[in-house]
């Protein structure tokens, strides 16, 4: 046991710290240690976590390596190598986590992403469905696409200033048909009719540009852009920030329900109880809780009842000028009764934007105290309660098997207090993970299936989840759904193989499946791939992360027959750990 590292002797914290981005090593990492049994105060379905707040989950668990160590245990030698990683990656935060206030700079990594794409991708999580999953809305198209950045922080006391900055670069593309940017406009009733600007001058439909629906031509990507920024203050236990940042609310590793990195990050005020709290009384029952709220604006929400448009000539659509932008709000609470089990509630809430009252203190308040549906009388007046979705998940080690296998479930309803309440109209996402198997303790497994598409009549059409009736592109920001990839109406899965190299290098074969719904996109679509991932470290401080994938997809509605894509990346991170203290 290192005898020196006892963060719980911090009886004050005055130094502030980031959170570690969701698509980092540390996660899965964590998590498997977590489900090899060595970790016990681990908050699963409330992520992007502080380096400090990781530092205090591990502190224990060197002892209890070195105890099973003693005794023989298969595992204790992959959980060596998962906490001599992860000490290795907050060494510098573990030696100043005690520290007076100070101004404390850090280069925190330098990267650079390739990836190479043949054939013609799918890039549209409301409809069709994505070749790129989970990926911070980059844009992506076939050819060579490319994304190079650096990330830092500086912290002064309890303040923290960190930053994600990225080049992106991705080819033109023919995008879709304006015959089938009509056909999706008009499943989602965000067509309009318009003069004619020839005889006889009577009304047309016209399709406008959305975000939602990439109709062609897209031209080529070049552009910066932070994937994180924000400024954050740390009091204790809790962290105040705003700016752009990571989500990812649920236990699950192929998604997350309520929010997740499939789209872009937006602009938020952020409150989140990142130590877990111990309520007298209520915490001998409920045991400890983790809490955070989110309130934010989404962008790329253009539809409008009478909106102001104009012609593009280069496209044939009608741009909309001054689109509503709809607000959102988020509440997620978890709570763990004891070691194995893990609770959470979420609420989300969209206020403001098309057809409802304009946002502001009233309509924020009204759609957070609400427990009312809003129905066609209310909507756009003064009783207008927004677009709530409700969440519940869990994570459970099972009886018996801890230390083997973890059973977890994420799921969301629409218009409904909770999944809990509403079962036959709630999207689902349950899974598995071993985290081990017999006689082979390097390799363990995950499978995870998911479904936005209950068994009920009104979930027809792709108008239930993750749509609004009056909110009509709902659940999305910048054009993709920032919950589960899966989309509106649609059933699949994903399962991974990981052989661990060490505790944070890995060989890993996935399988992903996605069938949309054939009453919401005529035809339907049916996805599957197969990929396989290479984690490995140069050095200490350089990482390679290398990935080949090949799908096969059919959308008749888009092109004929089965489609083929396959897709390389390379990536090159080096993580510097440069530093200055003043």
């Amino acid at each position: 046991m290192d005898a020196t590292f006892s963060p719980s002797l911090c009886e004050s914290y005055q130094m502030g710290s980031p959170y570690i981005p969701v698509d980092s090593w540390v996660y899965p990492s964590v998590l498997r240690l977590y489900s090899l049994g060595y970790l016990d105060h681990v908050f699963l379905g409330l992520r992007p976590w502080t380096r400090a707040s990781v530092i205090h989950m591990i502190e224990n668990a060197g002892q209890l390596i070195e105890e099973r160590e003693g005794h023989g245990y298969s595992t204790a030698g992959e959980a060596r190598a998962i906490y001599s990683a992860l000490r290795y990656e907050l060494r510098e935060d573990i030696a100043n986590l005690c520290g007076a206030p100070r101004l404390y700079t850090r280069i925190e990594s330098v990267y650079s992403f390739a990836r190479a794409i043949h054939g013609t991708p799918l890039d549209d999580s409301y409809h069709l469905g994505q070749t790129i999953v989970n990926d911070y809305g980059r844009p992506y198209q076939s050819g060579f696409n490319n994304y190079s950045g650096v990330s830092g922080f500086a912290d002064a006391g309890r303040f923290t200033l960190y930053a994600r900055l990225e080049f992106q670069g991705a080819p033109s593309a023919t995008g879709y048909s304006p015959a089938l940017a009509q056909e999706l406009s008009s499943i989602d009733e965000t067509s309009y009719y318009v003069p004619s600007s020839t005889p006889p001058y009577g009304p047309t439909t016209a399709v406008f540009n959305q975000a939602t629906i990439p109709q062609g031509p897209i031209a080529t990507a070049a552009q910066g852009r932070f994937l994180e920024a924000y400024l954050a203050y740390r009091f204790p236990n809790y962290v105040l920030s705003f700016g752009k940042q990571d989500q990812w609310l649920g236990p699950a590793q192929g998604a997350s329900m309520a929010f997740s990195n499939n789209a872009q990050n937006f602009y938020a005020f952020e409150i989140n109880r990142m130590e877990p709290l111990h309520v007298p009384g209520l915490s001998s029952i409920t045991g400890p809780f983790r809490f955070e709220f989110l309130l934010g604006a989404l962008r790329g929400h253009t539809e409008m009842p009478d909106p102001a448009y104009e012609l593009n000539p280069a496209s044939g659509a009608f741009n909309v000028l001054n689109p509503g932008d709809p607000w959102v709000h988020v509440e997620k609470v978890n709570f763990r009764p004891y070691r194995d089990l893990e609770l959470g509630f979420e609420r989300t809430a969209l206020f403001g934007g098309e057809g409802h009252q304009g946002v502001s203190l009233h309509s924020f308040l009204r759609s957070f105290f609400s427990f009312v549906a809003g129905n066609g009388t209310n909507k756009g007046t003064t009783s207008d309660p927004g677009a709530r979705f409700g969440s519940f998940d869990f994570s459970w080690r099972l009886p018996y098997l801890r230390n083997w296998l973890t059973l977890y479930s994420d799921s969301e309803a629409h218009d409904d207090v909770s999944p809990i309440d509403a079962p036959r109209r709630s999207s689902v996402r349950p899974g598995i993970y071993l985290s081990h198997l017999p006689g082979i303790p390097k390799l363990d497994l995950r499978v995870e299936a998911v479904s936005t598409d209950p068994p009920i009549t009104n979930s027809h059409g792709g108008k239930l989840m993750y749509f609004e009736g009056m909110e009509k592109q709902g659940y999305t920001n910048q054009g993709q759904i920032f919950g589960d990839w899966i989309g509106r109406e649609a059933k699949g899965g994903q399962a991974w193989v990981t052989y661990h190299l060490s505790g944070n290098e890995w060989i890993q074969m996935s399988a992903r499946n996605q069938k949309v719904a054939k009453d919401f996109i005529p035809g339907g679509t049916t996805l599957n791939d197969i990929a396989f991932q290479f984690l490995k470290r140069i050095g200490k401080d350089v990482e390679f992360d290398g990935s080949l994938a090949v799908e096969h997809y059919k959308a008749p509605i888009y092109l004929p027959g089965e489609q083929s894509v396959i897709t390389a990346n390379v990536r090159l991170t080096w993580f510097l750990q440069r530093q200055a203290s003043h």
